[in-house]
């Protein structure tokens, strides 16, 4: 087993000696600065859960820490580390301003106002019904508005973990505690960056849970990964660059942000191991946009081999990779799959954010990025909003430092995997045949449904197989996406009719085909993190009851 704390692997031990292995480990980080001091390490019950080893493993790891001065047992307050990283003589600090010579960076999502005509071959939404929200051919801008604003009983919309679940009482306590030692010239204006702490936080958290080492000082903290796409674009724009490629299927959202900014976003198709590289170098785009550690919607996971040839692809091409880690902490069957960033830091732009481990409505999200765009990237975020809310900014950093982070993503990881079951079966139960991919992460699972002949209720035919991250069904078996037409009869179901017929119905769910711009399957991307066992399968059973009596259909 494997544990996203240092990217942990039991099954890189020699055999009989795990706890010198772990120990090992754990020197390393400290030697490199992965573990700072003052951080304190977690606890041995869970970590050794987390490992699947047994506690004593781990408790003789912090024993021989602890022998060799690295660490100290503090009690309540849990084993801390108390030596100093190779080269390092102080600790942080606040990170310096840095300069102002940038662009300006707007990034946004906005519904077309009242009266205002639709671009060609879009669909503007105002207050529509089921039939007008799903409508075939290219979403507007206000979409996800619209969809959201849709009545639904149940909603399936991907995206969200559970926010019911919001550690309300930690919050507060950590807001509490803020408030309560914060000078009165904090509340002033402050660094564009971000404030120091969350910087601070935010560096400990990657080089912990993603394996990315950071100097706080680089980080730059904005609201959310919709604003950093806008910044990017923005700063791509204004360096040359006018295309940003990116995955097919691949996201919507960002899709419109990196448009909204000026950029044209290619398309690469995606198959089981991700991005296909030799397909983006056909493109002649500069840039990409991926989401290596769990594509969205796909889930599929980008492979050693591929990774390796975007790393070619990136340095043969003077190319930029714009990494989008958008989920990456939730996983329930497969070892944590480490960044790109940490492979080939020059040449990507690494982005995270909050809004999956706790709620998008905190707005809180980090940028890494090379230093030929570090400044400009800070202007941009200067001239548009002088810098986020430091408020927040603090409370996460508390959040982060205390554990509590860390705590609530374990009690997440735990309702989302029975959710997530519970989906899966209700599928086989309700939509036979269909194809479930990227069940192994995330938030959302996506299906696809096999040509009419091998329709949802009966296993797919001769030469029919499930697509990229797939898990089979009945009666399937796993192999490349099967390349067809995105909405004709004879591909089973129109998804948009289906999306449509299941809205009607009060189950929210958009089609596959709003993230496609080159031809796919028929599928759903549903999400199931944000609502119980018994909810998520009922929005499955009332989905299997409305294939092929769509609203008005035939």
């Amino acid at each position: 087993m494997a544990a996203d704390f240092l990217q942990l692997d039991v099954r890189q031990a020699p055999p009989g000696q795990l706890s010198q292995w772990l120990a090992t480990r754990l020197r390393d980080a400290i030697a490199d600065g992965r573990l700072p001091v003052g951080v304190r390490l977690p606890p041995s019950r869970v970590l050794a859960a987390e490992l699947g080893v047994s506690r004593g493993v781990v408790t003789e790891a912090y024993r021989r820490l602890g022998e060799d001065g690295h660490v100290t047992g503090r009690g309540r307050a849990g084993t801390v580390v108390v030596a100093a990283p190779v080269g390092v003589t102080t600790a942080p600090g606040p990170a310096t301003a840095a300069p102002a010579t940038g662009t300006n960076a707007a990034a946004a999502r906005t519904a077309a106002p009242a009266g205002a005509t639709a671009a060609p071959g879009q669909q503007r939404y105002e207050f529509p019904g089921a039939g007008e929200l799903f409508v075939s051919g290219e979403p507007g801008a206000g979409v996800y508005d619209a969809l959201r604003a849709a009545p639904a009983r149940i909603d399936l919309s991907p995206g969200l973990p559970d926010l019911a679940s919001f550690p309300r009482a930690a919050w507060l306590r950590a807001e509490r505690a803020v408030l309560a030692s914060l000078p009165a010239s904090a509340l002033g204006y402050g660094d564009p960056r971000g404030t120091p702490e969350l910087r601070r936080a935010v560096a400990d958290w990657l080089a912990r849970n993603r394996g990315v080492r950071a100097d706080p000082a680089e980080l730059l903290i904005v609201s959310g990964t919709a604003q950093a796409l806008g910044l990017v674009a923005r700063v791509l724009r204004a360096d040359g660059v006018t295309e940003l490629a990116v995955e097919d299927p691949g996201s919507l959202g960002a899709r419109q942000h990196l448009r909204a900014g000026g950029l044209a976003t290619p398309p690469v198709p995606v198959d089981a191991e991700g991005v296909r590289v030799d397909a983006l170098d056909a493109t002649g785009a500069r840039a990409v946009l991926v989401t290596p550690a769990h594509q969205f919607p796909m889930g599929v996971v980008l492979g050693g081999e591929r990774r390796r040839a975007l790393m070619r692809w990136a340095a043969e091409r003077d190319g930029l990779v714009v990494e989008d880690d958008y989920d990456a902490e939730h996983r329930y069957d497969r070892p944590p799959v480490p960044a790109l960033r940490v492979m080939l830091p020059d040449r990507v732009i690494y982005a995270g954010s909050v809004s999956k481990l706790l709620a998008p409505a905190l707005r809180i999200g980090w940028v890494l990025a090379p230093p030929k765009y570090r400044d400009a990237l800070v202007d941009a975020k200067r001239f548009m909003d002088l810098g986020s809310a430091a408020l927040p900014q603090l409370v996460l950093a508390r959040l982060m430092g205390t554990g509590a982070l860390e705590r609530h993503l374990r009690l997440l990881r735990g309702r989302h995997r029975q959710r997530r079951d519970a989906m899966i079966a209700a599928i086989g139960r309700h939509l036979p045949g269909a194809v479930v991919h990227g069940a192994a992460a995330g938030l959302h699972l996506t299906v696809t449904f096999p040509p009419r002949g091998g329709g949802p209720g009966t296993a797919p035919g001769p030469g029919t197989t499930p697509g990229p991250g797939t898990t089979p069904g009945p009666g399937t078996a796993p192999g490349p996406a099967a390349p067809g037409p995105a909405h004709p009869e004879s591909a089973g179901p129109a998804d948009t009719r289906l999306a449509a017929a299941a809205l009607a119905r009060g189950v929210k769910t958009p089609p596959l085909s709003w993230h496609a711009q080159l031809p796919c399957p028929p599928g759903l991307v549903m999400g199931y993190a944000a609502g119980g066992p018994g909810t998520v399968a009922d929005g499955v059973r009332i989905i299997g009851g409305a294939i092929g009596r769509p609203p008005g259909g035939r």
